[in-house]
């Protein structure tokens, strides 16, 4: 039970963040402004953060998600943590390495997120462009 409630509380913060992109006044100016870089940090950071602890709570109550090396994640929490993060990471960016890799339901977590990755920034672009055409 705890741990349906700590991933619909990630879940709740991944989605408060994106939907920050589709309020209309949150995004001001006509050009890339330092306040909208942070914004845009921001909402990244969240959301790799909200997925890397998804799959490393997920690890914990002992369902594989990832396989490092073609193992089991094995080690301390903090070594589970920074590898559930660096995966997050690389996923989100849409980079892939390869060196970590998504089983069972990971798979679908990692789809969601590397879609995820590619909406944000057309998101921030839509809702900037959107903005500047509504102020003239």
């Amino acid at each position: 039970m705890a741990l349906l409630i700590i991933l619909l509380f990630i879940c709740l913060c991944i989605g408060m963040s994106l939907r920050m992109l589709f309020i209309p006044h949150k995004i001001k100016g006509k050009r890339v402004s330092f306040e909208n870089f942070i914004f845009l940090a921001f909402v990244y950071l969240t959301v790799l953060i909200g997925f890397g602890l998804i799959y490393i709570i997920l690890e914990l109550y002992g369902y594989v998600v990832l396989i490092e090396g073609g193992q089991n994640m094995v080690g301390s929490f903090l070594n589970r943590l920074e590898t559930g993060l660096y995966f997050s990471a690389i996923t989100l960016f849409s980079v892939g390495y390869g060196d970590i890799s998504p089983i069972g339901i990971g798979r679908l977590i990692a789809v969601l997120e590397a879609l995820i990755g590619y909406t944000i920034p057309a998101a921030f672009v839509a809702r900037a462009v959107f903005d500047m055409e509504n102020k003239h």
